[in-house]
């Protein structure tokens, strides 16, 4: 349930016993290089397996990418574990770049959220560092300047327990398409690196419907501090708590009044409850997240009972979040919310795909376990039980395609025949009606 049941409970056993299965494999010869900036730890006993790098596709827009961090807190609400007892959190920003521009090219996440993120692999037994995230190259460029006039504002949550980092291919699609992409991620839920390299932990375990039902109001909460400090941004002040300079440019950048907002998994429930609650984001979209707090036994949010009076999109997978009540993969939450929904809306599938597929785990798991482990039917099926069988490319295009042109249509006003029907550029999207 936390992350929006990403596995059944058999689901679950069957992959972690195919990640063992996997550790027995004597395929590692085709392992990528050893990286020298980032050393494998190995304890006896523990295969020779070497580091490998994971490469995010090349954004179709028309502009080069900017990115940048903001380390905010929150003095309204208390937290007795950061050093100021208030509450902390990392915002990435994901920006078009002026023409021209040339900065340090950004690493697709600090080494210590690359460990926690990977730290289910190291039980199964491997080496720590293996996903080599930590060497991994975004397309962002650190700090350059934002290319000049206003741009809308998408502001983006991931899964549970998951870091906005694992959702980097999404920013910089709309990064590349125009929009300011503001990531955020949810202290003690996934894993953060603050400033300094001081890590704050996310969770393991699946919250009971009480702690979810807290973490979509802290997450709801935690969307409009940061539209608040956005919105100080665009008057002209630093809302950094570091006083770290900002991008040149990145004030007047930012069109406050076409926000819109998108999620993975419970980021896309987060979505829909912030609207509900913020009417400064105009049009939403839910990537394969249910709208309550229990799949099994609810009780259903509050917005899926309501609906909206502002777009929305819902895109599901294969296995989750179908509205047809005869489905072994009925979710009454998108039915309730579909019938509520009063706004502009679309309910797209994607067949073949998996939760996970909705996130950079679509380009991880194929790129990395066969470089890994050889080519060898284990791999195709530990791949086919995290991410589906749809082919990675086609996915990740797939959903860049209908997110970038959602947002174009309501964002930048400009309709879109993709949103219309189906379309043959992407058979491998279905309409839900």
């Amino acid at each position: 349930m936390a992350n929006n049941q990403v596995f059944s409970r058999r689901l679950a056993l069957v992959a972690g016993l195919t990640a063992s299965a996997l550790l027995t494999v004597p395929a590692l010869a085709q392992a990528a290089p050893l990286d020298p900036d980032r050393a494998v730890t190995r304890a006896a006993g523990e295969p020779e397996v070497k580091p490998v790098k994971l490469t995010l596709p090349e954004p179709t827009g028309r502009y080069r990418i900017g990115t940048t961090e903001l380390h905010l807190v929150d003095r309204k609400r208390n937290d007795s574990s950061a050093p100021g007892g208030k509450r902390e959190l990392m915002v990435g920003l994901w920006y078009p770049a002026r023409s021209g521009s040339h900065g340090s090219v950004a690493k697709y996440m600090p080494g210590k959220t690359s460990d926690a993120t990977q730290a289910p692999w190291v039980w199964a037994g491997l080496p720590e560092g293996t996903f080599d995230y930590a060497n991994s190259r975004s397309h962002g460029q650190v700090g350059v300047e934002v290319q000049s006039g206003k741009h809308p504002v998408v502001l983006f949550s991931p899964g549970y327990s998951f870091s906005r980092l694992l959702n980097t291919a999404q920013a910089e699609e709309l990064a590349s398409q125009g929009y300011v992409v503001v990531t955020i991620d949810h202290t003690h839920e996934g894993p953060v690196t603050l400033p300094g390299g001081r890590f704050v932990p996310g969770q393991e375990d699946e919250p009971d419907v009480p702690a979810y039902q807290k973490a979509i109001a802290t997450r709801t909460a935690d969307t409009r501090f940061v539209l608040d400090q956005l919105t100080l941004l665009s008057y002209g002040l630093n809302p950094d708590v570091d006083r770290k300079p900002l991008p040149f440019g990145l004030r007047t950048s930012l069109d406050l009044h076409k926000v819109g907002m998108f999620g993975y998994s419970a980021g896309g429930f987060t979505t829909a409850n912030a609207m509900l609650e913020d009417r400064r984001i105009e049009a939403g979209a839910d990537l394969d997240g249910m709208l309550q707090y229990d799949f099994d036994n609810g009780p259903l949010s509050t917005v899926s009972q309501k609906g909206l009076d502002r777009p929305f999109l819902l895109f599901g997978s294969d296995t989750r979040q179908r509205t047809q009540p005869k489905s072994a993969y009925y979710d009454k939450s998108w039915a309730a919310f579909w019938e509520a929904q009063r706004g502009w809306k679309l309910n797209l599938q994607l067949p073949g795909s998996l939760q996970q597929s909705f996130s950079d785990y679509q380009l991880v798991y194929p790129q990395l376990l066969p470089k890994i482990f050889g080519q060898t039917p284990i791999v195709d099926d530990s791949i086919a039980l995290r991410v589906g069988t749809i082919d990675p490319d086609r996915s990740v295009a797939a959903q860049n395609a209908y997110l970038t042109a959602f947002f174009n249509q309501f964002l930048k006003h400009r309709p879109q025949a993709l949103l219309r029907k189906e379309s043959p550029r992407f058979p491998e999207v279905q309409f839900v009606r």
